[in-house]
């Protein structure tokens, strides 16, 4: 089962061809999209995207967007992670390149400390603080795992978090020329530890360059990652198929 684990269908980037944009994945035989949630403001249009087991959807409140987000948020997200079918908490996480490192830490915590309440996977966004995260992570033994969004660690990170309990998302970064380094660690990867993701309409994949980024391309990121382990597409699609599955466990 090829699967996109990680895009944003809810952007106003798809506003003008969503359905068109889920056709294209389907044809290019892409059978299940997962959809992160940034803001609270877009569960709305997340959850009219929903058809659990083909297109599913998480909440959570991304660190990109600081400013959006109120001091009562993560209550309001307990209650609509409660009240809706969601597969995971996130996008959620810290980035190293924007500003308020304490702000951002502290929605972070506190939506991981709700992800354990509720005992859900979370999605997490992680820019350059690959070990901090791991600290916090094995502090905190969140009981249902949940991914490392976009992941460009070394592998030695990738040993850590894997032996945390977590699943790495490999996107579009793994198919540019000058990724020499992420290339060497996704080839070593440990068989099930690791998902394929678009990020769209972000991280374009080389081979779409210049393009917006769409789930579909989840077959360039396929197809590169199955060159680098030696194996078939078709053998990459049926064992990232079945992380996921064990991941969002359904």
């Amino acid at each position: 089962m090829l699967a996109d684990a990680h895009c944003h269908l809810q952007f106003s980037a798809f506003d003008a061809d969503r359905p068109a944009v889920i056709r294209r994945a389907r044809q290019q035989g892409v059978s299940r999209l997962v959809v992160a949630g940034t803001r609270l403001d877009e569960i709305g249009a997340l959850t009219a995207l929903s058809r659990p087991g083909e297109v599913d959807i998480c909440f959570g409140l991304h660190p990109w967007f600081l400013d959006d987000h109120g001091d009562d948020d993560i209550e309001q997200l307990a209650q609509a992670l409660a009240s809706h079918e969601v597969v995971a908490l996130g996008e959620c996480g810290v980035d190293a390149r924007i500003d308020s490192p304490e702000r951002q830490w502290r929605l972070f915590d506190a939506q991981l400390k709700l992800a354990k309440r509720l005992a859900l996977p979370v999605v997490i966004h992680c820019v350059k603080y690959e070990d901090e995260v791991g600290k916090r992570l094995g502090q905190l033994a969140l009981p249902a795992g949940g991914l490392i969004h976009a992941f460009t660690g070394s592998l030695q990170q990738a040993e850590r978090l894997i032996g945390l309990g977590f699943t790495l998302g490999i996107g579009g970064a793994v198919t540019h020329d000058r990724a020499h380094k992420l290339k060497r660690t996704v080839a070593a990867l440990p068989e099930g530890s690791f998902v394929l993701e678009t990020d769209a309409p972000d991280m374009t994949p080389q081979g779409a360059a210049g393009e917006r980024n769409e789930p579909a391309n989840v077959t360039l990121v396929a197809a590169e990652v199955a060159r680098l382990r030696g194996i078939s597409a078709e053998t990459l699609a049926a064992q990232t198929g079945a992380t996921l599955e064990r991941l969002l466990r359904r």
